[in-house]
């Protein structure tokens, strides 16, 4: 894959501008794009700091041949739900992580994307845009190249990247939509458990009620989440910070019968594409587990 710019005024002094200002590419990148010869200009390999002239044409090569050692292929069925060659974009079920661990060293989602890139010798490292807990299900984002995830991560900072959930939660919430703002930590002696904590991480959570229902006599709240911040396990320390928390989230709640996890799903997300400009919008029903405790009311 590649960039192309060219050269139409006075904007930029050198090719180095282009790829900084323009194209915004990280010194990182820049470097490594430096090393492997991939910068042209007029279709010859330049130096970056080689003056430009005005119809000139900057190509920048985004393609390296590049795997990632530490996680093995493994054959799993992966759900996705757009492809193209800067991206991919797959429905995660819960009960799978994102990437390996010590528990879940084979069985990843990462371990079944790598299978499905070298089947399809798709010859690049897996690179997570965003995350969710393994328990979570819902919309994960890998981008097939360093510069894509590079574009991907800074729209995530700058508020450009929208992503919205879907959750059951304890009790009837009382307010139609508000907004939490209360700052997460790290929980002291806990290396997962987060929690509410003046010294901790900006955190802030839209909501809005959908509806207030009930399942054998126990009172729901069918609500949508909108982050402005991403932390870690922020929608569901928010939840219990409100006083309702996720059904199914033993770790900030309680066990449910209704459900054998947190009922947690990342079911929207909006973007711009870091090549085409194009703004792209992605939304995916919900899973059995969640619809069935709807259909019990």
């Amino acid at each position: 894959m590649k960039l192309e710019y060219k050269v139409t005024n006075n904007k930029y002094f050198n090719i180095k501008e282009v790829l900084k200002s323009h194209f915004t590419i990280s010194d990182r990148l820049l470097t490594k794009l430096k090393k492997n010869h991939k910068i042209f200009l007029n279709g010859k390999c330049e130096y970056v700091t080689k003056k430009l002239n005005i119809n000139d044409l900057i190509e920048i090569n985004l393609d390296f041949n590049e795997i990632s050692e530490n996680i093995i292929p493994v054959e799993i069925i992966l759900n996705i739900i757009y492809e193209d060659n800067a991206l991919i974009i797959i429905n995660k079920p819960a009960g799978i992580p994102v990437h390996p661990s010590i528990s879940h060293f084979e069985n990843s989602l990462s371990n079944g994307l790598a299978f499905y890139y070298k089947k399809n010798n798709i010859k690049t490292k897996i690179r997570p845009v965003n995350r969710l807990d393994k328990d979570t299900s819902g919309i994960v984002i890998f981008a097939k190249n360093e510069y894509v995830q590079e574009c991907l991560i800074r729209q995530m900072k700058s508020k450009n990247f929208n992503k919205e959930y879907l959750a059951i939660l304890e009790g009837h919430l009382p307010s139609i939509s508000g907004t939490i703002n209360a700052p997460i930590s790290r929980k002291s002696g806990s290396i997962i458990e987060r929690e509410i904590n003046s010294d901790g991480n900006i955190s802030i959570t839209h909501f809005t009620l959908i509806k207030n229902f009930s399942v054998n006599n126990q009172k729901l709240s069918l609500v949508n989440f909108k982050l402005e911040t991403g932390r870690t396990h922020q929608i569901r320390v928010h939840s219990q910070y409100i006083g309702h928390s996720i059904i199914g989230d033993s770790l900030y709640g309680n066990s449910s019968k209704l459900i054998s996890r947190q009922a947690l799903h990342a079911y929207k997300i909006s973007f711009t594409h870091p090549i085409t400009q194009k703004k792209l919008c992605f939304e995916i029903s919900l899973p059995i587990d969640m619809k069935n405790i709807l259909l019990e009311q």
